[in-house]
This record gives C-alpha cells, sequence and structure tokens, in this order.
C-alpha cells in the first residue's frame, strides 16, 4: 500500500464515528469507555473482540451474523481495517467498531468482567523463541484476557499455523485451562462452529489455495 492511500485512510478513519484510536497516555491515565464500552453502542448487548482484527473482515463477518452482539476489532495498524470501518458504516452496522491500539494494553482498555469472547484470527505465530513474548496466546497475554473476561468467557483461536495450534493446545494442557473444543483441520474434519467455517479473510482463501490446513481452538482460561 503507497503512503499516499495510508495517509488517505488515516484521515478518512478519523471521521468514522466507529473507530477510536486513543493515544497511549489517555490509555495509561485512565481510558474513558473502560467499564462503559456497551454506552459507545446502540444497544446494550455481550461484548465480543477480535484481535489483530487485520482488514475486519472476521469482526464485520461476525457482526452480520449475530447483531445481538457487539464487536470491537482491534489492530494497531489503522490503515487495515479502514477498509472494514467503511464497510460497516457503508451497512449502517451499529454493532461494530474498531479499536487502534497495541493489543499489549488490552487490560487498559476494557474492565474486569466486560468482555464475553475474543477471537485471535490469523496471528502472526511469532516462530522464533526470542519472540514468545510476542505470541497472543502467551502466559502473560492469557492473564490479561482473564482479567477482562467474564466468569466462562471464551477464546476462540483460528489460524493456519500448525505452530501455533501446537504451541497453544500444549500451554492451555499445561497450564489446566479448559479446551473446549480443537480441530486441526475444520474443513476435512466436521464439528467445527458454524462461524468457523462460513466466515474466511482474504489471506484465509490464500492459504487455502496453498492447501494449507485451517486450524481451530475453543477454550476457557482457567
Amino acid at each position: 500500500m503507497g503512503s499516499k492511500n495510508k495517509l488517505k485512510r488515516f484521515k478518512e478513519n478519523e471521521t468514522f464515528s466507529n473507530v477510536i484510536q486513543p493515544k497511549r497516555d489517555e490509555i495509561i491515565s485512565g481510558f474513558e469507555l473502560k467499564g462503559k464500552w456497551n454506552a459507545f453502542f446502540t444497544k446494550e448487548q455481550p461484548i465480543v473482540l477480535e484481535l489483530g482484527c487485520g482488514k475486519g473482515e472476521y469482526t464485520v463477518g461476525l457482526a452480520k451474523r449475530d447483531p445481538n452482539k457487539n464487536y470491537i476489532g482491534i489492530d494497531i495498524k489503522g490503515a487495515r481495517f479502514w477498509r472494514g470501518a467503511k464497510s460497516a458504516l457503508e451497512e449502517k452496522m451499529e454493532n461494530v467498531a474498531f479499536l487502534r491500539t497495541q493489543i499489549e494494553l488490552i487490560d487498559l482498555l476494557f474492565d474486569k468482567n466486560e468482555v464475553d469472547e475474543i477471537w485471535i484470527t490469523f496471528p502472526d505465530p511469532q516462530i522464533k523463541y526470542k519472540r514468545t513474548k510476542h505470541r497472543l496466546t502467551n502466559p502473560v497475554f492469557l492473564k490479561k484476557y482473564k482479567q477482562i473476561l467474564k466468569p466462562n468467557g471464551i477464546v476462540h483461536l483460528k489460524t493456519d499455523s500448525e505452530f501455533m495450534h501446537g504451541y497453544t493446545l500444549g500451554l492451555l494442557q499445561g497450564e489446566g485451562h479448559e479446551i473446549v473444543y480443537s480441530n486441526h483441520d475444520v474443513y476435512k474434519n466436521a464439528g467445527s462452529p458454524a462461524e468457523v467455517m462460513e466466515i474466511q479473510t482474504f489471506y484465509e482463501n490464500q492459504y487455502l489455495d496453498q492447501g494449507k490446513p485451517i486450524t481451530y481452538i475453543q477454550f476457557r482460561i482457567n
């Protein structure tokens, strides 16, 4: 994407009513929407997050499937989720928002028990050992998710990375978390939830064209 395109999208994001872009010091000093996210939406409904939402395709896809939940796509790259935010506005979807921030600040952005579900879709697996701290299912991130999730809140991991799938399963088992469901190839093995099968992102279609299996884990953090 050219720099001119990026700048144009950044400018447009500033005009979108469904995009929130807090500064880091605002978040650290006390984010105004923490504990009050349902006031941002037109209806008070369960809140679902997508972490590392990219272009926002999955956030928008989930929100279309279930208008009885409020969905927030989170990513630091606003020029990417511009497309999802724009589509949601064009389609007058009132249960979609996008938040531009770093995921490691998530426990400062949402209050205890404020979130019902978390989706992590096709994250960078950060395969090198020195990158372990950046994996979105590492123990530090799981503790942050636990803080904001309601009791029995669900986390979904959908990925093309066999490494990420295996790492996460091993960690969950080792730490005694509850694995609700696991599938190492969702399109070959039946049983995955419909929203796992029926929503496909641009990159997921590329992975499928390459013959990569798509994996899925649903779990609770104990």
